[in-house]
């Protein structure tokens, strides 16, 4: 079983591959239409053969894809996390240009040998391959190929702003037309947070947010949670019922949030003066899930859920716990091997005609 993480690592890394193989189809038609039946390039002489070209192009493409896809993901976004966003488009152009002339240099070695029909080593394959590099036609390959890099930055940028899942909800139509369905949902409030924002300023306080919720994410991820909103300081979270009940995930994501934070504590402290504490509360039911807005769009749930949640967690002050948990998720979760469930008793919730049986969790 591949753990949450990888499972959204990949994800996040696939469509680059599938963006370069796209192009890489295009062009090898484009180049066709171009050439026709001739069997040598023009520009250059060096031999070319639709049949490999259509093979071995869209191959060394996806490959390329995947390679920038996996470098975005595991790498640029940490490395160039804190640069403005011009600083980062200049460094990683740096790296990309590197990269295609590398690609380019590699592709044109390996397709004349193949031409060729002998070794890598032969200096004919490399009279061929200096041909094609030191030809305009260099410089036009090399240009098409800054064109997929930047349609591959542009999704990468958009999918890290709105969200990986919520990107491709976007493509494929997912919620379109309104779906009702049925999912988990935290909400997440930091303790004291008027208190410490007049404490450190807005400034500073809008500082500490950012490295608060960045901790947030590596635990998230890993429980296979959506990030549904950042309201000020209080975040919500929500799971499809598959995801949000295997491994009592949603619960298991609460815990890890609070050793993420705790790890953290010499920098919290060194760095604000303290160490920020939150409180959270879970609910389950359905909602109708669908797109709104035209000139900016986004998919939202609405339902009743959504305010009950809010209400539970209003009251972990009140029962002076962290976490809250209403039994209609306690009745569906299969936890009890991994968490103490304590009943806080039916209560009814502010602005509700309903009442609600609460529970408090502690670990095993």
């Amino acid at each position: 079983m591949l753990s949450s993480k990888t499972k959204r690592n990949i994800y996040r890394v696939l469509p680059f591959g599938l963006i370069w193989l796209l192009f890489s189809l295009v062009y090898v038609q484009l180049e066709k239409g171009i050439l026709g039946d001739l069997e040598y390039y023009p520009s250059t002489g060096n031999p070319y053969n639709f049949s490999k070209s259509m093979v071995i192009t869209p191959l060394a493409a996806f490959s390329v894809g995947l390679l920038i896809g996996a470098s975005e993901v595991l790498l640029f976004n940490k490395w160039f996390a804190q640069r403005s966003f011009t600083k980062k488009l200049v460094y990683k152009s740096l790296i990309y240009i590197a990269i295609i002339v590398a690609f380019l240099s590699g592709t044109s070695v390996i397709v004349q040998s193949i031409e060729l029909n002998t070794s890598l080593l032969d200096k004919q394959v490399w009279d061929y391959s200096w041909a094609f590099l030191s030809n305009y036609a260099f410089l036009s390959v090399g240009l098409y190929m800054a064109s997929v890099i930047v349609v591959s930055q542009f999704y990468s940028e958009v999918s890290e702003n709105i969200g990986q899942g919520v990107l491709n909800n976007f493509f494929t139509g997912k919620y379109h037309a309104p779906t009702e369905e049925e999912r988990i949902f935290m909400f997440l409030d930091m303790r004291s947070s008027s208190s410490i924002a007049e404490n450190l300023g807005h400034v500073k306080y809008f500082e500490m947010l950012k490295e608060y919720y960045s901790d947030f994410s590596e635990p998230i991820v890993d429980h296979a949670g959506e990030i549904y909103q950042y309201v000020g300081d209080e975040i919500v979270v929500s799971w499809t019922m598959t995801d949000g009940l295997r491994r009592s995930n949603c619960i298991q994501c609460f815990f890890a949030l609070r050793n993420a934070i705790v790890k953290q504590a010499s920098k919290y402290k060194e760095k604000f003066g303290l160490l920020p504490g939150f409180k959270a509360g879970f609910h389950v039911g359905k909602v109708t899930t669908g797109e709104i807005g035209d000139i900016k769009k986004e998919i939202i749930f609405t339902g009743d859920v959504l305010n009950t949640t809010s209400r539970i967690q209003g009251l972990c002050n009140a029962f002076n716990v962290d976490i809250l948990i209403s039994g209609d998720l306690v009745n569906k979760l299969n936890a009890q091997s991994q968490f103490q469930m304590e009943s806080l008793g039916i209560k009814e919730l502010r602005g509700k005609d309903e009442k609600i049986e609460l529970f408090t969790v502690r670990p095993l």
